[in-house]
């Protein structure tokens, strides 16, 4: 079981260039979609399968995340390509900017014994299934080849960017409130 735990995480981070070529080679969206709705729900049963089978480890502890945020690149500099879209560039951007940064607090953290500031939160985990959700979102707008879906993709990338620059926030103020 625990292979087939890692296995989850690896999966993800495998996947990751293959959605981007999909994405932005080859045009195959519906392909892109379905191995980024796998990898999505495999961020799911990873850790809920670590949790029910009480094979939490310090490797996947560091893993998922790593995994998550590989995905996240790749989705973001492949739709920005596709769609030519400065908006999903700048937004990513930022997005992108606040995973290195709570991946430094985590590594500052755990220098200084204070793991409990950067614990991931109800609302980090809101924050990953909403850029997921967004990031499928404009992957069905290319599937279809719907302007109107990705306009609102937009909305909800905005909504993301909001969600997750709060959570980096708040694991900011938790990691260097004395």
């Amino acid at each position: 079981m625990n292979f087939f735990i890692q296995f989850l995480t690896y999966f993800r981070i495998l996947i990751s260039p293959i959605i981007f070529l999909f994405i932005t080679v080859f045009d195959f969206y519906g392909f892109a979609f379905l191995l980024f709705f796998i990898a999505s729900a495999s961020d799911y049963w990873d850790g809920f399968l670590a949790r029910k089978y009480n094979l939490e480890s310090d490797l996947g502890a560091v893993l998922d995340p790593i995994a998550d945020k590989i995905l996240i690149t790749f989705l973001i500099i492949g739709l920005s390509i596709e769609l030519s879209s400065t908006f999903v560039g700048f937004c990513g951007g930022l997005i992108l900017i606040r995973e290195f940064w709570v991946s430094a607090l985590r590594d500052i953290n755990a220098r200084n014994l204070n793991n409990d500031a950067t614990n991931v939160t109800f609302m980090a985990k809101f924050k990953t299934s909403l850029q997921f959700f967004t990031f499928g979102f404009f992957m069905i707008g290319l599937y279809l080849n719907n302007s109107l879906v990705l306009f609102i993709s937009n909305f909800f990338l905005f909504l993301a960017l909001i969600i997750t620059l709060q959570t980096g926030l708040s694991y900011t103020i938790a990691t260097f409130k004395k």
